[in-house]
């Protein structure tokens, strides 16, 4: 048997938290439509018989009526794969979910937070996922594999460990005896054998740095063999600048703007003692330079004539440290705001 397997592609998500370009989650929602295509078309392609969807497929919060449309439209261009999906914390089978709501394509089975399990031909499916925004507690003391000699397969939505998010413990589930187990929740790709969390589709912040995709499976003779395809067009990347010898608004925006790596997105941390105030227009940046977060340090002269008051709060300041009065990181935060206000006043 043949799968693919994804999860926590979190359709319609605003991606507000990723940039201040206005028009970035428009264009990462794109993406979004942009690689589910590529798995259907992978499916469509390779001829593969299951489609599992481990959670998390949309957000209900956010899930637009249309965006439901466009995808029953491509289950449907797949009429002879099987699709399973397991609702997750953020798309929960709840009454005014889709899930319950909507007529969906023939060959899409919809779990709920009762186990099932569905006989296919060779193999049994179990699954069970969300029936509200929390889970504390698993379902699996109502998982008994009763045909071992088949493949048998888990679709569900959680975390190894505790949680609120149907907390799992590693090695209950390996004393299941399933085949192949498709999770969803973490959005970092995590394959423990056969045990296996895809990650995300399509990133959703510098928080899922890396290659997103899917997995794709085959079982044979109960040998399970897997890969990974990637299907994010885009990799998000975090990388430091230190401006420490820069003396220019210009230089120092010349050089982020050396950051235009094809298909990567940056968030670009400024380091190191700055030599002038930083503030820099976003609209002069290169599109593909998402946020930069300024920490540097103002260059302090400790050296100042100790008769001028900013030197004589400097004296004080150090004899406090070396008294060992303030620990580092205040002397440091104390020192930044008072170069601050002096920058200010200049």
């Amino acid at each position: 048997m043949k799968f693919v397997h994804i999860a926590d592609v979190h359709l319609d998500t605003p991606f507000k938290t990723i940039s201040d370009r206005a028009d970035l989650g428009v264009e990462r929602r794109l993406e979004q439509r942009n690689a589910l295509k590529k798995v259907i078309d992978y499916i469509k392609n390779n001829n593969i018989d299951y489609f599992f969807i481990s959670g998390d497929l949309y957000d209900q919060d956010y899930v637009r009526e249309s965006s439901i449309s466009f995808l029953n439209n491509l289950f449907k261009e797949i009429p002879e794969t099987k699709i399973f999906i397991a609702p997750g914390n953020h798309d929960p089978y709840i009454k005014n979910s889709f899930y319950a709501n909507y007529t969906w394509s023939k060959n899409v089975k919809i779990f709920t937070n009762i186990v099932e399990k569905v006989e296919e031909n060779g193999v049994n499916i179990y699954g069970y996922g969300f029936n509200n925004f929390k889970m504390n507690e698993n379902q699996l003391k109502d998982i008994s594999i009763d045909e071992p000699n088949k493949v048998n397969i888990l679709i569900t939505h959680g975390d190894l460990g505790e949680s609120s998010y149907n907390p799992i413990n590693l090695n209950e589930l390996k004393s299941k005896g399933f085949d192949y187990v498709a999770l969803g929740h973490i959005h970092k790709r995590d394959n423990k054998t056969n045990i296996v969390y895809p990650g995300s589709l399509i990133s959703l912040g510098f928080d899922e740095l890396g290659e997103h995709g899917m997995i794709v499976g085959n079982i044979e003779d109960k040998h399970l063999e897997t890969n990974f395809v990637k299907v994010d067009d885009w990799e998000f990347v975090k990388t430091e600048v230190d401006v420490s010898d820069i003396y220019s608004e210009e230089e120092l925006i010349e050089k982020i703007n050396n950051f235009n790596g094809k298909n990567q997105l940056f968030e670009i941390a400024l380091i190191g003692h700055r030599n002038f105030p930083i503030n820099i227009n976003i609209r002069l940046i290169n599109k593909n330079v998402l946020k930069i977060k300024n920490k540097t340090k103002v260059k302090i002269d400790l050296k100042e004539n100790n008769t001028t008051l900013k030197g004589i709060f400097f004296k004080r300041l150090n004899e406090r440290k070396n008294q060992g009065l303030i620990d580092e990181e205040t002397y440091e935060n104390v020192l930044e705001i008072v170069e601050q206000a002096l920058e200010k006043n200049k």
